[in-house]
């Protein structure tokens, strides 16, 4: 694959009504058609479809001729609702939508972050619906679980107090506006558990991790590797990765893990 993609078209989202009455919000997405299996790209906690990675994958599905989708969860970048409301349920339900509104056949679910845990708990609800039209996942620095195994454990007794008070706490960020945490979304979180037992996902799984994440360490995607069936499992540990993995290195190291992912699906539905 080329390791220079063409900057990607940056015309304005369409937008998928949500939800009914107090619940209902519009979803700013961007889709484009092509071959199978198509790209779905799930954002992670805060972040935005503009973002680095998203625009790269969006490059590089274009250039490849791939069908691909980027969205923004409600609250989130060019999307209505407020962030505060937000949970996992709220925001696999959006995920749901804009999969099913958008492509049609085998999609390669690609989730960062938090992205990663929505992914797995949307294979997860498709299965149980009978469909295993996700034909890959690939996992960038995966934070499933992560209000009880990375949030809550850390609260100091004035974030707790302002929990109960408030209803959400907030603490500083590296990447901008201090984090916002509800408890709303930390009670739905408990609701949506995936690192409990076996992860069976029914398809190839690839996780990219980095060494020197000081959001995500690195011994929470061992512990999710040890739960995800031995067959089809790739790690890749990147030794001086950040949690953002947005470097040039880190980029083509994803553009790689996605083609081998497209790749084993096509070999897959060829049979």
């Amino acid at each position: 694959m080329p390791l220079a993609p063409p900057e990607p078209p940056t015309g304005a989202p369409k937008f998928l009504e949500i939800g009914a009455g107090p619940a209902q919000r519009s979803i700013a997405y961007r889709a484009a058609a092509g071959a199978a299996p198509s790209v779905l790209w799930l954002g992670g906690y805060a972040s935005d479809m503009r973002g680095t990675k998203a625009e790269r994958l969006a490059a590089c599905t274009a250039r490849e001729g791939w069908g691909f989708c980027r969205f923004d969860y409600s609250g989130h970048g060019e999307s209505g609702g407020e962030f505060v409301e937000g949970t996992i349920s709220r925001w696999l339900e959006e995920a749901e939508a804009v999969l099913d509104a958008t492509l049609t056949g085998p999609v390669v679910l690609v989730g960062s972050s938090m992205g990663a845990w929505i992914a797995l708990r949307l294979v997860a609800k498709l299965r149980r619906k009978g469909s295993d039209r996700v034909a890959g996942l690939l996992l960038l620095a995966p934070a499933p679980d992560f209000p009880r195994r990375l949030v809550v454990p850390n609260l100091s007794p004035a974030q707790r107090q302002d929990l109960e008070t408030k209803g959400f706490c907030s603490e500083p960020s590296a990447y901008g506006a201090p984090m916002i945490y509800s408890r709303a979304l930390i009670e739905d979180g408990e609701s949506n558990l995936v690192m409990e037992g076996l992860i069976e996902t029914g398809c190839p799984v690839h996780i990219i991790q980095g060494m020197q994440d000081p959001d995500v360490p690195y011994a929470h995607a061992l512990d999710l590797v040890t739960l995800l069936p031995a067959d089809g499992v790739t790690l890749t540990l990147v030794k001086d990765g950040d949690h953002r993995l947005s470097r040039e290195s880190d980029l083509v190291l994803i553009e790689r893990a996605l083609g081998a992912l497209v790749t084993e699906a096509r070999l897959t539905m060829s049979r």
